[in-house]
């Protein structure tokens, strides 16, 4: 086999690139019955907030063309009772676990930061700015880059494992916003969460979703996704984790090639529950294949 191996830094040591995307793998206990967890590079949890969040009315999501929207809105019981009741349940699972924190303002992200901050077995979190599909915080953080230093310095400061910070696509010039999260503290990007889009109805002459807009995600915004990718990892010294619409291993290799150091998986997740162990596979043959004896030898060689 060839080296999968990879440094995410402060700590994060990936035994190959491929993580799970947050809110399309549950708690990971949800994929035991598919897939041996400890083969991920890792896996991170759905969004958790300071407190409870119903979420956002049914409907909530909308098939389309090689893809999917959704508006589920964070829906979860809260960081207290992640640490009481989940934390039990995953933390002797031998891989990489990041929670994916989110909140409605600083002072939200900072206290749910802080509460995993004390957990021994999650080496890292995914700072969530960039959700567009609930109606306070979220996404608001992500569009600017004074509000998205603001809350990932506010993080850095009580939070001392890997700062993941994910990245929102519905902006004018990504760079500009992974290069101030990178001087305000972050260890690593991830991108990019869902594109901001809606469906309609034509027989009822309303929209599917109770939220009227929503995130999309699947194959159709690989190409984005793909560009955005590129265009951060020129701009930052810090790694960038690359995800959207990864849907086979030739995706994933994309990804790796336009610069990205590891990979997450969402919807494919979805169709497919051992889609990632297949993309790990995928990956080790095309490395083989063509003489590599690490995946480190192309990431980013366009």
């Amino acid at each position: 086999m060839a080296e999968l191996n990879i440094n995410l830094n402060r700590g994060l040591q990936l035994k190959n690139p491929v993580l799970t995307a947050s809110g399309t793998f549950g708690y990971g206990v949800e994929f035991q019955d598919f897939i041996n967890l400890e083969d991920l590079g890792g896996f991170i949890v759905k969004g958790t907030t300071l407190k409870h969040r119903e979420g956002n009315p049914y409907p909530r999501m909308a098939e389309t063309p090689s893809g999917m929207l959704n508006a589920v809105g964070l829906q979860n019981k809260g960081v207290d009772y992640f640490v009481g009741h989940i934390y039990p349940q995953i933390k002797d699972i031998q891989t990489n676990i990041l929670v994916n924190v989110s909140g409605s303002c600083v002072a939200d992200y900072v206290a749910t930061a802080e509460k995993i901050n004390e957990l021994s077995n999650i080496p890292g979190i995914e700072l969530n700015i960039s959700c567009p599909n609930v109606k306070e915080g979220g996404m608001a953080f992500g569009t600017s880059c004074i509000s998205a230093a603001e809350v990932v310095s506010a993080v850095r400061k009580v939070y001392h494992k890997h700062l993941m910070v994910k990245l929102s696509p519905n902006v004018t010039h990504i760079q500009e916003i992974a290069l101030a999260v990178e001087a305000a503290g972050a260890d690593s990007v991830s991108l990019i969460n869902t594109l901001l889009g809606m469906a309609i109805n034509i027989q009822k002459r309303k929209p599917i979703l109770s939220t009227i807009t929503g995130g999309l995600s699947g194959a159709c915004v690989k190409p984005v996704a793909l560009r955005m990718v590129w265009q951060v990892a020129q701009a930052v010294k810090i790694p960038v984790v690359g995800l959207g619409g990864i849907m086979s291993a030739t995706d994933a290799i994309e990804f790796l090639l336009a610069g990205a150091s590891a990979i997450q998986i969402g919807t494919a997740n979805f169709i497919d529950p051992t889609i990632t162990i297949k993309v790990i596979e995928g990956i080790n043959s095309y490395l083989n294949e063509n003489g590599f004896q690490s995946v480190q030898e192309i990431i980013g060689v366009i």
